[in-house]
């Protein structure tokens, strides 16, 4: 239904209400980006290179060069992309019949609004500071306005050996591959458990252990400063950081928000608005590989009623980043501190020398083994090789942020 509306129809609208959880709002959300997102793919490290079927021709060469269109097919399920003569701008792709009036995207006025009743409304709680569904109420009959981050997730093969169709999903709040991979497919087993399906997959998956080799690439950018470095803290033998940042030190997101709402002073045009960081002048590609338990990428918090402070604490709404977490092959029980850490409101999830914490706007994912599944904000997502952005303030939410 979203992505049939026609640009004069959603003109006439305030925004689209949602009653669900993070994965119905996933789904809305691509039905209205898909189609209208004039967006250029996500940067990628020199070597990352895809070869369209049958013609040879390269998609994606580096982060330097604009990607083409291949074929009709890319056509109808991916957003157009900007011709190498084009700067890099994100902006409303309208079909021919629907040119006037135009629907602009980012757009200040169309809100989004979720109505909480999913297994875990990660993006409400974020959003609203609770998850109420008075309250979500409230903040739509008032007309409360938010800006919140969205990530472009772009697939390019689905097995090793399948060829390269580009495919492309939206995330508001989450991405994981490995274990959040696995617990997705195995709940998925178990839909008549309702959301306690969650809690069993969960079990089951950990009791497996199970570790994937693959290779991460991400761009580092100079605000990266701030996180610590495991390579600095050679000394500890599990911990790298007993010392994390206490509560009251972290800067956490808010209502009126200085982070989300600060204007980068690189930001002198619109074309780079949504990218800020992708144009630093001390921007490098890091590689990655080894085995991993599970590899994520948060575009919010991710604060849920069993992680009280989220997947990372300090994550915000609209700050242009995501924050990748990448959890090594360790130890059963290792592990097991490590999701104790989550539950914990002041816990320290990530002060392991086993997990990599960097925040990033845009990152590239290739699996080394024959079948890899993403968990895509609930969603299921197959994905051998991948690559992502986020798009700062993408879109508006009926929401002022958390009060606490």
């Amino acid at each position: 239904m979203m992505s049939s509306m026609t640009n004069k129809e959603l003109n006439s609208y305030d925004g689209v209400i949602a009653v669900g959880g993070d994965g119905f709002f996933n789904e809305i959300l691509n039905g209205f980006l898909s189609p209208r997102l004039k967006a250029p793919y996500p940067p990628t490290p020199p070597g990352f290179v895809h070869l369209a079927k049958d013609k040879g021709d390269s998609l994606v060469a580096d982060e330097d060069e604009i990607l083409e269109k291949t074929s009709s097919q890319i056509e109808d399920h991916l957003p157009l992309v900007s011709s190498p003569n084009q700067p890099r701008s994100i902006i409303s792709n309208s079909n021919s019949e629907d040119k006037a009036p135009g629907f602009p995207i980012p757009n200040e006025w169309f809100r989004f609004g979720i109505i909480p009743s999913g297994s875990t409304d990660a993006i409400v709680i974020c959003t609203t500071g609770t998850r109420d569904p008075i309250t979500s109420a409230l903040h739509i009959v008032l007309g409360k306005r938010v800006h919140l981050d969205i990530a472009q997730v772009v697939r390019w093969k689905t097995t090793p050996r399948s060829e390269v169709e580009p495919f492309v999903r939206y995330a508001a709040s989450f991405s994981g591959y490995g274990f959040y991979g696995d617990v997705i497919t195995e709940s998925e087993k178990y839909r008549w458990m309702g959301p306690k399906r969650y809690d069993y997959a969960g079990t089951m998956v950990f009791l497996r252990h199970r570790s994937y080799e693959a290779e991460i690439s991400y761009l580092d950018v100079e605000s990266e400063e701030t996180i610590p470095n495991p390579k600095k803290n050679r000394e500890s033998s599990m911990l790298w950081g007993l010392k994390a940042p206490r509560r009251s030190e972290r800067c956490i997101c808010r209502i009126n928000c200085k982070v989300c709402n600060e204007i980068p002073k690189s930001e002198a045009t619109e074309i780079c608005s949504l990218t800020p960081h992708l144009n630093s002048e001390t921007k490098r590609w890091v590689k990655c590989k080894g085995r991993f338990i599970s590899v994520g990428a948060a575009v919010i918090s991710c604060r849920n009623e069993k992680a009280p402070d989220g997947l990372v604490a300090e994550a915000h709404l609209s700050d242009g980043f995501l924050h990748l977490i990448m959890i090594k092959e360790c130890p059963h029980a290792s592990y097991l501190w490590h999701l104790t850490q989550l539950t914990r409101r002041g816990g320290s999830p990530l002060n392991f020398k086993f997990v990599e914490h960097h925040k990033t706007p845009a990152f590239t994912f290739t699996s080394s083994g024959n079948e890899s599944v993403w968990n895509v904000d609930g969603e299921i997502f197959q994905a051998h090789q991948l690559s992502a952005q986020v798009f700062r303030g993408l879109v508006c939410m009926f929401a002022t942020g958390p009060e606490v």
